[in-house]
């Protein structure tokens, strides 16, 4: 069987697939022995002898509870199937972060479990891949980078270059980043979203 792209294939409502444990990403979705499992995080791990590993951290949709599990990076895991649109994020309130499905203007609230930290970079009109399993979101996943400003961070100090040591600065979105010591308070940056790294000054 020719094994089309992960996405393409599920979104077209099959039955779910059986991949190599090295190749899940997060917010994959697992099935394990009847329960879903939505990845948190997949490292590959290769040993110096022994064999390569893929180790993944998990989240149990029925009840949130978190599970650590290591395959054999070759070993077969079987995803399910998930619905994968982009919505579009409209406010928080106390029912969660509500968004929109640009298509079909249905509106779906995504508990703040499901976003976890990445909650910090949202931004109203941000477009965010929403998958839902059954009609229930279950992962998102946000833009690669965004936009924000500095808050505050330490001044220039006379002599630093670009190549200096990083210094620590405070993000619009109160998050702690660090930056090139040449960043003052008020610049825009481009973020990371999946780990809060500098990439750049904005060019808007």
């Amino acid at each position: 069987m020719v094994r089309l792209p992960g996405r393409a294939y599920l979104s077209q409502g099959k039955l779910p697939v059986k991949v190599i444990a090295s190749t899940l990403r997060k917010g994959n979705v697992v099935d394990i022995d009847g329960r879903l499992y939505v990845v948190l995080t997949a490292q590959n791990i290769h040993p110096g002898k022994g064999t390569p590993v893929t180790q993944l951290d998990m989240r149990r949709i029925s009840d949130g509870v978190k599970v650590s599990e290591r395959y054999r990076t070759t070993e077969q895991v079987e995803r399910a199937f998930v619905e994968d649109r982009e919505h579009t994020f409209l406010y928080e309130d106390g029912e969660g972060f509500h968004f929109m499905n640009p298509e079909t203007y249905d509106q779906l609230a995504v508990p703040q479990d499901i976003l976890g930290d990445q909650k910090a970079y949202l931004q109203e009109g941000m477009a965010v891949m929403l998958s839902t399993h059954n009609g229930v979101p279950i992962a998102i996943e946000l833009p690669a980078r965004v936009t924000l400003e500095i808050a505050e961070t330490e001044p220039v100090v006379k002599g630093q270059t670009a190549s200096s040591s990083y210094k620590p600065a405070m993000l619009s979105n109160g998050v702690r980043t660090l930056v090139p010591p040449h960043i003052t308070a008020g610049t825009r940056v481009v973020i990371m979203t999946e780990d809060g790294s500098y990439v750049e000054r904005a060019k808007d």
